[in-house]
């Protein structure tokens, strides 16, 4: 750990401010177990100073009402900013969380600037911020404006895809934010605060704080406060969205899940289950779209765990900053506790491990590692196969038919993602329509984007991403016009 991650400052109204609190959050290394970092554990008093802040910029400041492709133009400074210092905020990324390296430069970083991209040409050519309707009823100019101070909350498995995901389209709308990052991994934030810095936004448009729980949630139920958008635990979901809902206060959320990787007959295997080395994978298992519950025909059955088996244990545990790891370490201790809780789980409810299992890796003799794990043979109503494990492990659950298949896929709570592998891709779609989710991929095509992404059921409201993504930060207001002022703009 040669960078020296700490900070005794937060971002706060443009300049780096030092809070109130002189409490510390330690960040402790997954690979070495050991504390390489703290930065500041603010108070409610802080909290309030970052959202008078965001709130002085919204009510007084210039970023609301400049034209929407100045907003973008800065956007677009930070975008390039963030390019340059890619390999920067992967290796904080690895630091802090532990994300295989090679993921952090390929999915961590790159993705994050593929959404800047997108949000910028999506606010500058979709979303229509004024629009004329004309009826038989009246003239109306519909407007499209920024709600005013958005409050970030975010998680620590994917650090920087969330923030820009939320951050991209909020800032374009016109808001002002308050970004609290997760306390397991608060060092990217901070390094894109520096770029936001460096960009030159005008002052309180995007603040940048850390913090505990109950601090977080006094941010998110601040009087200060307009919009919320949160990605986490359903459980801590579920607590906001009715804190929020006495507030009448709009939260977007973007929860858990136990997507369905189905496999239909026709499909090519081999492709099917290298596919699920990223699907299934990706983060050594720390990504809530994953395909966790992989359902296969009877039949062909013993052919895909063969092929699945031998795909899991060819996949690299270690030193998430070695390029040839593919599996790095759980984000903490209570994370890898309860990984290996759902895998002694499986074997007690009479799952066949097929690869993996419990027990350090090989070699390994610190971080918070666990083995990618196989589970053949898994009951659908098993809570191996209904509750969510966030680690490297694979539930098998044979079906029947294409009936029994979509009906195991919907048994479920949750509702985020899924995936359907078929040479048939007419016959994929169709599969696809009756799943009970709120994106899928069909043969592992990604949707990008400029679609919206979001659960339904547990899995969270609302969505982001695509032009749908700026709405949850825009208020629709609608003025009548008299029929010759509409005609002659028309």
């Amino acid at each position: 750990m040669g960078t020296d991650y700490s900070r005794d400052t937060i971002y706060v109204g443009g300049k780096w401010i030092t809070p109130d609190s002189s409490a510390k959050l330690d960040v402790i290394s997954p690979f070495t177990e050991e504390v390489f970092a703290k930065v500041p554990k603010v108070s409610r008093a802080d909290v309030d100073t970052a959202v008078a802040a965001a709130r002085q910029a919204f009510d007084h400041g210039p970023w609301p009402k400049m034209p929407v492709a100045e907003r973008v133009a800065a956007i677009g400074r930070l975008r390039d900013i963030f390019a340059a210092r890619q390999e920067d905020m992967a290796q904080a990324i690895t630091a802090e969380m532990g994300s295989p390296i090679t993921q952090s430069r390929t999915i961590q970083t790159t993705v994050p600037l593929m959404m800047m991209d997108e949000h910028s040409d999506l606010a500058l050519n979709t979303v229509k911020w004024t629009e004329l309707r004309q009826s038989p009823s009246g003239n109306a100019l519909v407007r499209r404006q920024p709600k005013g101070v958005a409050a970030l909350i975010t998680p620590w498995n994917a650090p920087m895809m969330t923030v820009i995901q939320k951050l991209g389209p909020a800032l374009m709308a016109g808001n002002t934010v308050v970004l609290k990052p997760a306390s397991l991994a608060p060092l990217s934030a901070y390094l894109l605060a520096e770029f936001i810095d460096e960009a030159g936004f005008p002052e309180g448009v995007v603040n940048v704080i850390t913090c505990d729980r109950g601090e977080a949630e006094y941010l998110a139920l601040h009087p200060g406060v307009d919009k919320v958008t949160f990605t986490g635990s359903t459980g801590a979901g579920r607590h906001l969205a009715a804190k929020c809902g006495e507030l009448l206060r709009p939260i977007t959320l973007e929860l858990g899940g136990k997507s369905a990787g189905i496999i239909l007959d026709d499909a090519d295997i081999p492709a099917a289950v290298e596919a699920m080395r990223l699907l299934s994978f990706r983060n050594s298992g720390q990504i809530c779209t994953l395909k966790t519950r992989v359902l296969v025909s009877k039949k062909r059955e013993a052919e895909v765990v063969e092929a699945l088996a031998e795909m899991v244990k060819s996949m690299p545990v270690g030193d998430p900053l070695d390029e040839a790891t593919h599996i790095g370490p759980m984000v903490s201790q209570k994370q890898r506790d309860n990984v290996e809780y759902y895998i002694d789980l499986g074997v007690k409810e009479g799952a066949t491990l097929q690869a993996g299992g419990l027990g350090r890796p090989a070699g390994l003799n610190h971080g918070w590692f666990v083995q990618p794990t196989l589970f053949s043979g898994v009951d659908a109503e098993s809570r191996l196969a209904q509750e969510e494990v966030f680690g490297p492990v694979l539930a098998v659950i044979a079906y029947e038919d294409e009936e029994d298949a979509i009906r195991i896929a919907n048994n479920s709570v949750y509702g985020l993602s899924g995936s359907v592998f078929s040479q048939d891709v007419e016959r994929a779609v169709s599969v696809a329509d009756r799943i009970k989710t709120g994106v899928l991929e069909v043969n592992g095509s990604p949707f990008g984007f400029h679609a919206p992404f979001g659960g339904v059921k547990e899995s969270g409201t609302g969505r982001e991403s695509g032009w749908e993504g700026f709405e949850a930060y825009l208020e629709l207001k609608s003025i009548g016009v008299p029929k010759d002022y509409a005609d002659s703009i028309a």
